[in-house]
């Protein structure tokens, strides 16, 4: 039995928000990790939650290409 090995343009971007997802967690929990120490670096701490927003944009702009616009 030989499975199609291609995936297709959905199931692609599928892919690819999962590993923003998840990316975007573990931005979140060094962001954490680094607040709960006593002096959290304020440079590194605003470097990471700007790439924590890029990816949510990145994110919402993949979910918006996979759920189809519905007219109320």
């Amino acid at each position: 039995m030989n499975a199609p090995t291609e995936l297709s343009h959905d199931e692609m971007l599928g892919i690819r928000l999962e590993v923003l997802r998840r990316e975007h967690r573990d931005l979140d929990e060094a962001i954490h990790a680094l607040e709960q120490t006593g002096r959290p670096d304020a440079l590194t701490l605003r470097r990471l939650k700007k790439q924590k927003l890029a990816l949510k944009d990145q994110i919402v702009k993949i979910e918006d290409m996979l759920i189809p616009d519905i007219i109320a």
